[in-house]
């Protein structure tokens, strides 16, 4: 059975978010939930630059963004290194002056540290995973920052899953960083919302993307899903657009520090 089909309905679109602009980082294929999230701002009017690690992915990227109505540049970036992100939001401030919003959806985790028990994830696998999943948000936050007050505010969404509040098999050490993420969240709203900076997270429901398809017994993960959430299906990519465009839009100028569950409901059922 096929699942996560993306709406075959014409996307919803308008001029809020015009003259607006913005980062994406976690875009690999079409299929990434980053990308969904991108075309979303893009149809309500967004100009967007696009953040990416490695040659492979800046073809697959560079091909995707063809398709946008405006000029989309790309910027390579390490998000575990500091030189990088502070030269990567130098270009920016050359190529669009200030920001709006930052889309943050960057995950990583050994496939070693995502088998088995969690209490034999390695020191260096703890590490990474936190280093990439979760201080990079703070990282990208903090070089926004002076080009959000530029902008006179901005909003930050980052994707988080269902794995940091409760125990999802075969999750393991990406569940921890995903927990320090959404803390995250919730401690940069509080210490940027006085320059009306907003940061907020988007808890997904399970989608067949390529990051997901190395969690061992997806499928199974998939199924599950679909078969107990209230609205009997999963979750596609243009829904968890559509709340992001909310989130970064002024329709949600008064939410900051949450976490928005877009998952059919699947987290409303206790067993």
């Amino acid at each position: 059975m096929e699942t996560n089909q993306e709406t075959q309905q014409q996307p919803f679109t308008s001029n809020l978010l015009k003259g607006k602009k913005g980062l994406v980082f976690g875009v690999a294929n079409k299929r990434s939930i980053a990308w969904g999230i991108a075309q979303a701002l893009s149809n309500h009017g967004a100009q967007l630059g696009f953040g990416y690690q490695g040659e492979r992915i800046k073809e697959s990227v560079s091909k995707l963004v063809e398709g946008l109505p405006t000029q989309s540049p790309l910027y390579e970036c390490d998000v575990t290194r500091d030189d990088q992100i502070q030269a990567l939001f130098g270009q920016v401030e050359k190529d669009f002056g200030s920001l709006d919003f930052l889309v943050h959806c960057i995950a990583f985790a050994s496939k070693d540290d995502l088998a088995g028990r969690t209490v034999d994830t390695t020191r260096e696998g703890y590490r990474l995973s936190h280093d990439i999943s979760a201080f990079s948000l703070i990282a990208l936050t903090k070089a926004a920052e002076p080009l959000f007050e530029k902008a006179g505010g901005g909003s930050v969404v980052a994707l988080t899953y269902l794995g940091a509040d409760k125990v999802v098999p075969n999750y393991n050490v990406m569940g921890l960083a995903k927990a320090s993420l959404e803390s995250g969240v919730r401690y940069l709203a509080a210490d940027l919302g006085k320059k009306n900076i907003r940061v907020n997270g988007i808890s997904a429901g399970p989608i067949s993307t390529l990051a997901a398809r190395g969690i061992s017994g997806f499928t199974t993960m998939l199924e599950n899903h679909r078969n107990r959430a209230p609205l009997g299906r999963n979750v596609e990519l243009s829904e968890i657009g559509n709340t992001a465009f909310f989130l970064l839009s002024p329709l949600g100028s008064g939410i900051t520090g949450e976490i928005i569950y877009v998952d059919c409901g699947y987290r409303t059922i206790g067993a």
